[in-house]
């Protein structure tokens, strides 16, 4: 019911929203590359009490309302009661890094709201300390769920960016261990373990969708903030599968698309978006060094997508088709899918949608990044009361 409604009255998208690639499908060899090919994540996050394989849910009803063969959504707000994938990350990143330097008491990191809360949730397994700076708009709900894993928690007056120089600033005068998601030049090594730990969950699906020698699946979209996450996706998707790999496409809020500007200007760029969107964990600035060399030489398409198309997302994953699951699924979480539905309720997408080749035997497959991550926010898009 809600997709007639949204296409009555979305507003157009203007071309400039896209970008297509044409990727070399070759990842230079690098700190990150090397770390990736040679770390074990699964295997560690095996060694976690609360570890199990996050749920792969099929949506049949709702793949053929948009008349593809299979829709499949990766749902990580199970994961190890974070309610976000984040934890992958961070948690393999950390013991990484202490198997380096045992004698840390400190992790520190700017976030918008996941990335920092699983930071402090692996520093407190470890009984080490843990502060997140987190940027002037995040909110009260967000900043809540990090307290109640330990940190502290301090707002800086600035946007991401600037609190992610802050918090660097921070560790050099302290000599705390900076933890940031996010590389530049010098600071790579815990950017890649964190992008290393991510690959457990791309791992996870080797029983099902990702099978040698070819993935059951022709189109992946994968949300991005600074990219970290999504160029894990794309290495792991080259070095499995190399020229067979699926099509992969980066979707991002039209508020803060750093790196459809990237493309766009072919060189690391700032967003040219005004940071104001309710997709609080891809409100990032210039992409990470690592992830853009990654993306921009395997991915198949850069899309910005407006807020409108991830509250449709929220409230149809919430609000199932008779048969399908429902998804509790959060603003950031609906990235993939929301920049799914641009793409085949939105002609001014049509270019990107041909590209990619989607018709009606397609299989697509989404990451469901987060769930309801802020309850307040989630609650008023879906119009029902919802606790995390």
């Amino acid at each position: 019911m809600f997709i007639k409604q949204f296409v009555e009255t979305v507003a157009r998208i203007n071309m400039e929203n896209f970008f297509i690639n044409i990727p070399n499908n070759h990842i230079p060899q690098n700190l990150t590359t090397d770390i990736l090919s040679n770390s074990n994540s699964l295997s560690f996050h095996k060694t976690i009490p609360l570890y199990k394989p996050t749920p792969l849910t099929t949506l049949p009803a709702l793949a053929k309302h948009f008349g593809v063969q299979n829709i499949l959504v990766k749902d990580e707000s199970y994961r190890f009661g974070l309610n976000a994938f984040k934890g992958l990350g961070a948690s393999f990143a950390i013991n990484e890094i202490l198997k380096k330097n045992p004698r840390i008491r400190t992790f520190c990191t700017a976030t918008d709201g996941n990335h920092g809360r699983s930071v402090a949730w692996s520093s407190k397994r470890l009984k080490k300390h843990s502060v997140v700076y987190v940027p002037k708009n995040t909110s009260e709900a967000r900043i809540d769920a990090i307290k109640k894993e330990g940190a502290n928690v301090l707002k800086v007056n600035g946007n991401y960016d600037e609190t992610c120089a802050h918090a660097k600033k921070v560790c050099d005068d302290e000599s705390w261990q900076l933890m940031q998601d996010t590389a530049w030049e010098g600071y790579e090594e815990v950017p890649a373990y964190i992008m290393a730990g991510y690959l457990t969950h791309f791992i996870e699906l080797e029983e099902s969708l990702h099978s040698l020698p070819n993935p059951k699946i022709d189109v992946v979209f994968l949300q991005a903030g600074v990219g970290s996450w999504a160029a894990s996706a794309i290495w792991y998707y080259l070095n499995r599968y190399g020229a067979d790999r699926p099509k992969l496409v980066i979707v991002e809020p039209t508020a803060s698309n750093g790196i459809l500007t990237s493309f766009k200007k072919g060189y690391r760029s700032e967003p040219t978006g005004n940071l104001n969107t309710i997709m609080a964990g891809l409100n990032c600035g210039v992409p990470s060094t690592t992830a853009w060399e990654i993306i921009q030489n395997g991915v198949d398409a850069s899309i910005a997508v407006s807020d409108s198309y991830a509250k449709e997302a929220m409230k149809i994953l919430y609000n199932p088709k008779v048969g399908d699951q429902q998804i509790i699924a959060g603003e950031s979480g609906v990235g993939g899918f929301a920049g799914f539905m641009a793409l085949m309720l939105d002609k001014e997408y049509k270019n990107v949608k041909d590209s990619l080749g989607i018709k009606e035997d397609s299989n697509i497959l989404f990451f469901s990044t987060e769930g309801a991550t802020d309850p307040n926010s989630f609650s008023e898009i879906v119009g029902e009361n919802i606790r995390e």
